[in-house]
């Protein structure tokens, strides 16, 4: 008997979706190292994917109004699956006032190997971008994507990309890294113009 896929979980006042386990980083730090489940949440691993349908349908059997915030993340990219994101998500603003957040590694572009900032419009309020690290170097380093050294610039290009389409974008930074990577960030933060939040590792 397969065990029931938890496409829903909520942590505090939120609710998440979890829509894939793919990745295309092996971040040092990932709560994947630590468990199957996360923030108290049933196991996240999922044995398939959920279909658009069947994520919706889980959605409109939930009380929506009673969370703060409903956000994709789960213990992959949820932008490995770009279209669900942009469907679901957009479902989600017609039926529901509840804030939509994207929690992502940013890599969207490369994943897909096209701009991609543009399909969000209309999808998500929010979208949080894991920038960890304060160069290209020390990037590869702590997430060890698939997709090299060029990844940080393509993430920062992104960011940028997303303000054009999307109310708010911020970048995140996990507090177990070097400080000296923390103030790195803080310069990228001005820069871009985009607001960096330093958020706990919850381990």
């Amino acid at each position: 008997m397969n065990k029931k896929m938890t496409i829903l979980y909520e942590v505090g006042k939120n609710l998440y979706i979890n829509i894939t386990n793919r990745c295309p980083c092996a971040c040092v730090f990932c709560i994947r190292n630590n468990g199957e489940g996360a923030y108290g949440s049933d196991s996240l691993w999922l044995e398939r994917e959920p279909s658009d349908e069947e994520i919706i349908s889980e959605l409109e059997k939930t009380d929506l109004s009673k969370y703060n915030e409903i956000v994709f993340c789960g213990f992959g990219e949820p932008l490995e699956r770009l279209e669900t994101v942009a469907k679901v998500g957009k479902h989600l603003k017609s039926i529901s006032k509840t804030p939509v957040r994207l929690n992502t590694n940013g890599l969207s572009d490369l994943i897909h190997q096209r701009p991609t900032a543009k399909e969000l419009e209309g999808a998500v309020d929010i979208v949080s971008v894991s920038l960890n690290a304060g160069s290209a170097e020390e990037y590869l380093k702590v997430t060890r994507p698939r997709f090299g050294i060029g990844s940080f610039d393509a993430l920062i290009k992104f960011a940028e990309g997303c303000k054009q389409y999307v109310p708010k974008v911020v970048f995140t930074v996990v507090d177990v890294i070097p400080q000296e990577e923390i103030e790195k960030c803080r310069e990228i933060s001005k820069r871009t113009g985009i607001e960096l939040r330093i958020r706990k590792y919850d381990s």
